[in-house]
Order: structure tokens, then C-alpha cells, then sequence
């Protein structure tokens, strides 16, 4: 039998690899704000962020294949995060670690080029107008990531929301944001034009538990990399 959110909630606060702020917290600004590298990984190595990291599958994917870079995955859903923070600490990974908080406080959490590359991997897509400013590559979201996302720094996209996708390259178009990588079919162009991604497919060919279900749905992956200031 499964855990009950109750007790994952109370389990992952013994992991010491996740921290949680709660919302009336963040009425000030985090303690590890612009100290995450020094204080939480005791290290000096680059940043890497997951936003609506769910399970942490790709946070804890990535740390495997590059373990001289940092990630931090965040999401709200406490249960979902005890997922991959169990997985990290029972491979005694040290370069992955877990935030628990809204993504509208997150600049209150990282501080200024803490960041050198942010993941948003499969968001709500918010597909109602009224809520546009919700969805996580809108330009409200995009001015929060700025401040410590670093000059030259790149946001990725992956997606099976192609409405979603489609806003998010007309955000880029009318900010004159930097296009790096895009396709509507993600793993119809890494088996047939490999070359034509910037980032390698050790990093692009990780599923998440959810990626997974929208293939075996028959849909297609949608991809993009972009920045915000170069």
C-alpha cells in the first residue's frame, strides 16, 4: 500500500535534501537566497532549475548525467517531491535538491545570475485567457526568472500542450527574445536530425513519469530553448 500524503509530507522534512517555504514565510526573502552553490551543495558548480518539477525525475536524471552541475527541482506538491527527494537520498546524490514553494515567490528564493539554465517541464498549460499570467513562460513569469537567471543563461520547454507552445513562441517573438531550439515532435527529430539540438540527447531523451503517458497516448513532445537576455 502507498504512502498517505500525510506521512510523505512528514517524511520528506527528515530527508534534509528538500526545503519547504511555506507562503507567509517568503514575506522576506529566503536565507539561501544567492547562497545555494556555498550553503545548501558546499559546492562552487553551476545551478541548474526545474520549475513544476513534480516527481523530480528530471532534476534527479540530469544530476546522474552531469554531476558537476547543481539542480534544483521546485514544486508545490509536497507529496509528488517525496518522490524524487526518496530517490536522491537513496542513491546518496549530492548535487540534487528540492524547494517546496509557489513558483510566484521564486524571486525571492534564488538571488541575482544564481541560476545558469532553468527546465520547465510539462506545466499546467493554464489554457484559459483569464489566467495567462499563471502559465510558467508567460512575460509576468519570464520577469520573475530574470533577475537571477544568468546573462546568456536558457530557459527550456518541453511540453505536449502544443496551444501552449505556440504562445510561448509568440512570447519570444514579441519581446525579441533569442530562439535557440524548437519542434512540435521532439522524438521524431532526435531519431532523424540529432544535430539539429544545441543541447545533447542525454539531456533531452529523459522522460518523466507524465512524458511517458502522453507518448504511449500517441502524442507528440514539443520542445523549445530560448533566452531572455544574452
Amino acid at each position: 500500500m502507498s504512502k498517505g500524503k500525510l506521512e510523505k509530507f512528514e517524511e520528506l522534512r527528515t530527508f534534509g535534501n528538500c526545503i519547504e517555504i511555506p507562503d507567509a514565510y517568503l514575506i522576506d526573502e529566503h536565507p539561501l537566497k544567492g547562497k545555494w552553490a556555498k550553503e545548501f551543495f558546499k559546492n562552487s558548480n553551476p545551478i541548474v532549475l526545474e520549475l513544476g518539477c513534480g516527481k523530480g525525475e528530471y532534476s534527479v536524471n540530469q544530476a546522474k548525467a552531469f554531476p558537476h552541475k547543481n539542480f534544483i527541482g521546485v514544486d508545490i506538491k509536497g507529496n509528488r517531491l517525496w518522490k524524487g527527494a526518496k530517490m536522491t537520498k537513496e542513491e546518496n546524490l549530492k548535487n540534487v535538491g528540492f524547494v517546496r514553494t509557489r513558483i510566484d515567490h521564486i524571486s525571492k528564493v534564488f538571488g541575482k545570475d544564481e541560476i545558469s539554465d532553468i527546465w520547465i517541464t510539462f506545466p499546467d498549460p493554464q489554457p484559459q485567457q483569464s489566467r495567462e499570467k499563471k502559465r510558467l513562460t508567460s512575460l509576468n513569469f519570464l520577469e520573475k526568472y530574470k533577475p537571477f537567471l544568468k546573462r546568456g543563461g536558457t530557459i527550456h520547454l518541453k511540453t505536449d500542450n502544443f496551444p501552449l507552445y505556440e504562445y510561448t513562441l509568440q512570447v519570444i517573438e514579441g519581446n525579441e527574445f533569442k530562439l535557440l531550439d524548437s519542434t512540435d515532435n521532439l522524438y521524431d527529430d532526435l531519431s532523424k536530425n540529432p544535430e539539429k539540438f544545441t543541447v545533447g540527447t542525454a539531456t533531452l531523451g529523459i522522460k518523466t513519469f507524465y512524458e511517458r503517458r502522453f507518448l504511449e497516448e500517441g502524442k507528440n513532445i514539443c520542445y523549445l530553448r530560448f533566452q531572455i537576455s544574452s
